[in-house]
Order: C-alpha cells, then sequence, then structure tokens
C-alpha cells in the first residue's frame, strides 16, 4: 500500500503510542481520522499532522461503545471519502493480582470492575473498531488493512490477569480477521511492543525502570518511532498478513 493520500483511522490516537503512529504516517503523506477521549492532546495531535501538510480531523469517542464507534466511522468516512487503515490501539491499564494473601488468609480480591473496564477498551474496542472498519472498507471496495495493537503481556505477565488476557484476545482476533477478510482484499496484523519509552512507562519508579531496561535483551527500553516504522512497514507491504510483530528487544525469545 503507498500511504500517500491513503486515510488512516488510529484510536487511542492523543498521546504515545497512538500520536507517534499518526506522526510518521502523516510524514509519509497520509491523511489521518484520530480517535481518543482526551480533546487536548487529540487537538495537540490533530495540528502537528497538518504541519506535515495532510489532512487530519480530531474525534472524541469512546471505542468501547458501539453506538458511538458506528456513528465516528459513519464520521469519518463522509469526511474523507474512503477508509484505508484501522490501527486498534486505545488501551488502559488497571494492574492488580488476583487475590492478595495475608498469613495464608485472601484480604484482597482483584475487583470485577477493574477487569471489565481493561477488558471493555482493549479487547472490546479493538472488536469494536475492527468490524466497523470491515464494514465501510467492504462497502467501499477499496480493501484496506486493519492493525491491532497487542502487547508483550499476550504471554501472560505478573498482577496483569485483565491486560494480559486482553492482549492474548487482541492477538487471536488478528488471526481470525486475517483468515476471513483476506477474500475482500482486507490484510489484519499486530504489533505487540515490548516495554516502551511512553508516558505511562516513564512514569515509574526510577529503580524499577531501570531494573526493567536491564532485563531486555538489548538493554534498553524501546522508543516510540520504533513501534510507527513497524506500522509503515506492515502498512507497505502488502504481502504482510496474519502476523504478530513482536517489538520487543529480544524480551521474548
Amino acid at each position: 500500500m503507498q500511504l500517500e493520500g491513503k486515510t488512516v483511522l488510529i484510536t487511542g490516537a492523543g498521546r504515545g503510542l497512538g500520536a507517534a503512529m499518526a506522526d510518521a504516517l502523516a510524514a509519509r503523506g497520509a491523511d489521518l481520522a484520530l480517535l481518543d477521549l482526551d480533546p487536548e492532546g487529540l487537538e495537540a495531535v490533530r495540528a502537528a499532522c497538518e504541519r506535515r501538510g495532510v489532512k487530519a480531523s480530531a474525534y472524541v469517542a469512546n471505542v468501547a461503545a458501539e453506538a458511538e464507534m458506528t456513528s465516528t466511522f459513519d464520521r469519518v468516512v463522509a469526511d474523507f471519502g474512503r477508509l484505508d487503515v484501522a490501527v486498534a490501539n486505545a488501551g488502559i491499564l488497571r494492574d492488580g493480582l488476583l487475590v492478595k494473601v495475608k498469613d495464608g488468609a485472601v484480604v484482597e480480591k482483584l475487583p470485577l470492575a477493574q477487569w471489565q473496564a481493561v477488558i471493555d477498551v482493549n479487547l472490546t474496542g479493538v472488536f469494536l473498531t475492527g468490524r466497523e472498519a470491515a464494514e465501510r472498507m467492504i462497502a467501499l471496495g477499496h480493501g484496506g488493512c486493519i492493525v491491532n495493537i497487542s502487547s508483550l503481556s499476550r504471554a501472560g505477565n505478573f498482577g496483569q490477569s485483565n491486560y494480559s488476557a486482553a492482549k492474548a484476545g487482541v492477538a487471536a482476533l488478528t488471526v481470525v480477521w486475517a483468515k476471513e477478510l483476506a477474500r475482500y482484499g482486507i490484510r489484519v496484523n499486530a504489533i505487540a511492543p515490548g516495554f516502551i519509552r511512553t508516558e505511562m512507562v516513564a512514569s515509574m519508579k526510577p529503580e524499577l525502570l531501570a531494573k526493567t531496561a536491564a532485563s531486555i535483551p538489548v538493554q534498553r527500553l524501546g522508543e516510540p518511532g520504533e513501534i510507527a516504522t513497524t506500522l509503515s512497514f506492515i502498512l507497505e507491504n502488502d504481502f504482510c498478513n496474519g502476523r504478530v510483530f513482536e517489538i520487543d528487544g529480544g524480551q521474548r525469545i
């Protein structure tokens, strides 16, 4: 896929990986439909993309709300006249142990609300993004590409029952959709980042951050731009389909 003049929708675009991916694709001439719940972050990213000389529009929407996603996708197609790429990037963290034990007794359990919040955004949000994108790509008749953001944690990570389950589900959805949608000219892939230097990771305690970096074979955190480069590769390589790209510095080998 040649990106110049194509329309790319990115969820969770107001900061972090979403902002980095938007900037990288704008630099390649793609127009951007930017979705997030943070209007201020969205506006900053939108303005930065427009400075690249492309069209960019911001849409405040909750990826876990079906009606909002349906109407937002309708607006995007009406505003841009096409939809070529959808990147399901929006995600949240609500970490916690399944159970906390003191003196042999369970004193706390992972709250259902904490579990559900992560599943709603990180899994249902990806489902809705992919479903609505596929419907419109098929109707428009030009094919396209869906890219889901999974995580290194899809293999299972301490204190992340909800997050790990959601990100494993995202990887599975990617393979299912690649098989189902190829007949319509729609490719589906995923990126599973390791520890990337985003605002969320940078807020960790310095000693924990240093320990985390030391555990990575390349001895450093990843940069958001390296995830954006991976996205560009996936979009520009038309034989790339049904794969989960683990960009983690060798942490999961």
